[in-house]
């Protein structure tokens, strides 16, 4: 890393990265949020279709997760970064496609909302992935410093929380109604026809943040590429060899797999939980204390944590607190009153203590296994490596939104506008809640503990490389 040319790491790289990942969930968590709600209950999609919309947009939008990759490392298309150009370009049609998802369809004939559905969600992938693949990638190459790269991560966390934030705190209060059925019950209504403006105000303010992001981050490794860099299956295969025999990578792999697809996917069934168990969806708010209390703690704690005993040790331990708290609460039951909501709270908060921390390090880790690859290749290939780890990401968005879909389905969901559901459906939606995110605890703990190899050890081994390169330029 030569630090003579440019300005040193700082906070102005902290922010920006940031407001990276603040845009990129100005969409994302709008549409892992909202979108199947918007199409279940406003546009009226079976429950077994949109599952079969979601595994087949979701693995293609997993290879071109692969193919964007390959372009990012092949093709430069600016003169400054390599990064920020297909970044910009990605935010800027992501607004297009962002208002597609979130368009009025509900008077189309079925097949039409069905392909609607399926084909500006695949839309909207490509542009997402314009921006994640080289942004993920960018963390690799703006220090190449253990704790700089955990500092990164830890910001690119709060970046992500802001989104989080106005999505469940803000949003409940404009897209949901309260009215009162036959049997004098309150009933909490999805008014979808407001979703459209939301789209365009968030797609907006995406593409604003994704731009100041350009001009404040600043790229500083260098990798010499000793092996060729070509377009096309030869590049394609070297990649794929690099990220399988990897260790690190695939425990990194398969505790993110966890994460995504049992944590992430399933954020539409909290929304559901106070919809249809709790009756009452402006207390949503209150789930975000439970679920992102642990995030700001160990946000406060994490860089002095790792530093101290490494983010494998520190991922491990907070996945198998996150694990035995969800085991006990599987079996705790809960009333749909005041005290049950704040046992429900209380669940959230330690379940999402192992969630939170692999969610704020795991930026960090991925950076660190891209690392061991390049020493051990001396290839240039975080973009391709990226993407196939972004392709089990995206895989798992698709498994966990077709888990939840299909789960809804077996508990008795009736989907459509103003639709009844049936007797002891908000019970049992509580209870599947709970069970998805303890599976995702568990699948996350084995993967970091058991597979994932980087230890402190290894990671200080990075540290002094760092200083090796730095004394000698």
């Amino acid at each position: 890393m030569n630090n003579t040319t440019v300005r040193p790491f700082g906070m102005r790289d902290k922010l920006g990265y940031a407001m990276g990942d603040m845009g990129c969930n100005f969409s994302f968590q709008l549409i892992s949020t909202f979108m199947q709600l918007f199409y279940m209950q406003y546009i009226g999609i079976r429950t077994e279709d949109y599952a079969v919309i979601i595994l087949i947009s979701k693995f293609w939008d997993a290879i071109n997760d692969v193919l964007i990759g390959n372009l990012v490392d092949t093709k430069r298309i600016g003169k400054k970064s390599k990064y920020m150009p297909w970044i910009i370009i990605g935010g800027a049609t992501l607004i297009i496609f962002s208002v597609m998802i979130f368009a009025p369809v509900k008077d189309f004939d079925y097949w039409a909302k069905y392909v609607w559905c399926l084909i500006s969600y695949c839309l909207w992938s490509v542009s997402y992935t314009m921006i994640n693949v080289p942004y993920g990638s960018l963390h690799s190459v703006i220090t190449d410093e253990p704790q700089q790269r955990t500092s990164l991560s830890t910001f690119r966390s709060i970046g992500a929380a802001l989104p989080a934030v106005i999505v469940m705190m803000v949003l409940p209060n404009i897209v949901y109604s309260e009215s009162v059925a036959p049997t004098g019950e309150k009933v909490q209504n999805l008014k979808g026809e407001t979703l459209l403006p939301v789209a365009v105000v968030m797609s907006v303010l995406a593409f604003v943040v994704l731009w100041a992001m350009t001009k404040l981050v600043k790229e500083r490794v260098v990798r010499e590429n000793t092996g060729e860099s070509k377009m096309g299956l030869q590049s394609f295969l070297s990649a794929f060899k690099s990220f399988f025999t990897n260790r690190a990578m695939i425990g990194a792999t398969i505790a993110t797999i966890a994460q995504v697809a049992l944590f992430n996917s399933t954020l539409s069934l909290n929304n559901m939980v106070f919809q249809y168990f709790f009756k009452d969806t402006s207390k949503i708010m209150f789930a975000m204390v439970g679920s992102y209390l642990p995030m700001i703690v160990m946000m406060a704690l994490v860089g002095k944590l790792t530093a101290r005993f490494g983010k494998k040790a520190v991922c491990a331990v907070s996945t198998l607190v996150s694990a035995i708290a969800g085991l006990v609460f599987v079996f705790v039951p809960l009333q749909p009153n005041t005290f049950g909501m704040a046992l429900y709270i209380v669940a959230l908060m330690l379940i999402n203590t192992g969630g939170c921390t692999f969610q704020i390090t795991v930026w960090a880790i991925v950076a660190d296994c891209i690392e061991v690859s390049y020493h051990k290749t001396k290839k240039s290939e975080e973009g391709s490596l990226y993407a196939l780890y972004s392709f089990f990401r995206k895989l798992s968005q698709g498994i966990g939104q077709a888990v939840v879909a299909l789960s809804l389905g077996l508990i008795g969901f009736v989907e459509g506008e103003g639709a009844v559901q049936p007797a002891g459906f908000g019970e049992r939606l509580e209870k599947l809640y709970i069970i998805l995110l303890t599976i995702g605890s568990v699948v996350a703990y084995l993967g970091i503990q058991f597979v994932y190899n980087i230890g402190k050890k290894e990671e200080e081994g990075f540290k002094k490389e760092a200083e090796k390169i730095e004394a000698k330029q």
